[in-house]
């Protein structure tokens, strides 16, 4: 992660401490009041740190820089995702300034630092706290938080321009297609905006969207939100393959933050590209998919197998070779059929079957509870990053047409988001949109 991240002179630069509104969020109407005057005893916390590294609490991940931290970055072992949807009556000042709030508070939280002007335990003893406290003596757990801007927020369903920004709406920023079998819930799907919380303690993950969406009070509120354990891929070599709900490897070939090549072509959207104000930045599909673990788990392991396209402990292709060898699917096996399926999950998704496109994969596990026929509510919230959206819906309509597993998995959650830059130290997240 670096500082020299893309400047925006002509927008409106991020304030060193919360908004008025972003206070009032935080503690009620009382707080801003009853503060004045005790601020010179109790120290006015601001987003002014961004240097990375290891802390007396750990690891911890810069919030300003060229590019947001949480998409190349090692992929921590806990999520929380957010959707957001702007108030209906919230002007453009309004967007800008929970803009500038949110990039104050992230790198203050990202820091292990309270939010607010006086955290959870040093403001007015009679009014509520402004940080709810629960990541208090936690270390950072390597905490990273990124935002996102969903197709709504240019122009919403009834075609409006709410806040003077369709001009510069990515073209490519538009509503997912429908993929064959879709199940889509309407409660899971879209947003005007998005937060990405991942950190290796689910407390931490947790204690960032809360304080966010209190953050957002008036401006913005909650439209639906996913807790995830247990990553599904890994963004680092320094890291090894996970398992998912299924038992199988999950992301061998993911690409890697040492491989700057394949990132710099597949991931940041390029100066080269549609609109400039996403240079360095990315698209985030999130994608809710819903595993039948029962169904699942009475399937034999020689048909699991067939339908990964890989070994269930090793991870390696079925033709052969250790995890890491490249699967080679011109190997024939019985009766002169291709030993990795043609309808293999790992072979409708690998590049050779996509005209060279790759996605860098940033999921995670979750279960959450059961569903009222007593089948566990579980399977991958998939998330991947991608310099054009294209690039994943090439992959998913592949996959929803051909693949094996689709008789165990439904994707019931979906989101498309413009994953901006960076944010320079003074700025915030999205500051070039306002330029």
């Amino acid at each position: 992660m670096t500082d020299d991240s893309l400047t925006h002179d002509s927008a409106p630069a991020a304030p060193q401490k919360l908004s008025r509104r972003g206070l009032l969020g935080l503690a009620g109407a009382g707080v801003v009041g009853l503060g004045v005057g005790v601020a010179g005893d109790r120290g006015v916390l601001s987003a002014t740190a961004s240097a990375g590294g290891s802390t007396a609490g750990g690891t911890s991940y810069p919030f300003f820089g060229e590019h947001q931290s949480g998409i190349v970055t090692p992929a921590q072992d806990r999520l929380h995702f957010a959707a957001f949807d702007m108030s209906t009556t919230a002007t453009r000042s309004d967007l800008i300034e929970l803009l500038q709030d949110w990039s104050t508070a992230a790198a203050l939280m990202c820091q292990g630092k309270p939010v607010g002007e006086f955290g959870a335990v040093d403001g007015p003893y009679d009014a509520p706290p402004q940080d709810t406290g629960e990541a208090l003596d936690l270390p950072t757990g390597g905490l990273t938080i990124t935002i996102g801007f969903g197709p709504t927020l240019f122009v919403d369903a009834s075609g409006a321009d709410r806040f003077g920004i369709a001009a510069k709406q990515p073209t490519e920023l538009t509503e997912l297609p429908h993929f064959p079998a879709d199940d889509l819930d309407a409660q899971r799907t879209g947003g005007d905006l998005c937060i990405q919380a991942c950190s290796d303690d689910p407390q931490i993950a947790v204690h960032a969207i809360r304080n966010l969406s209190r953050i957002a009070f008036g401006r913005a509120s909650l439209r639906w939100s996913q807790l995830g354990f247990g990553r599904t891929s890994s963004t680092s070599t320094s890291q090894v393959t996970p398992r998912n709900l299924f038992g199988f490897k999950d992301g061998t070939a993911n690409i890697k933050a040492e491989e700057p090549g394949k990132v710099s072509k597949s991931v940041w959207v390029s100066s080269a590209d549609a609109p400039t104000w996403m240079a360095g930045g990315s698209y985030l599909v999130a994608r809710r998919i819903r595993m039948t673990i029962e169904t699942w788990d009475r399937t034999a392991l020689s048909e699991q197998e067939k339908i990964i396209g890989r070994t269930k402990g090793e991870g390696a292709p079925l033709s052969g070779g250790t995890e890491f060898t490249a699967p080679d699917f011109s190997v024939l096996g019985r009766a002169d059929k291709p030993l990795i399926d043609a309808d293999s999950h790992v072979r409708l998704a690998h590049p050779d079957s996509n005209a060279g496109s790759e996605i860098l994969r940033r999921g995670y596990n979750f279960v959450d509870g059961n569903d009222n026929l007593g089948r566990l509510d579980a399977g991958l919230f998939f998330i991947s990053y991608q310099r054009s959206p294209a690039q994943f819906i090439d992959i998913q309509m592949n996959l929803a047409k051909n693949d094996l597993m689709n008789e165990y998995i439904r994707h019931v959650g979906s989101g498309l988001f413009a994953v901006p830059p960076g944010a320079k130290k003074g700025s915030y997240v999205g500051a070039g949109l306002f330029s």
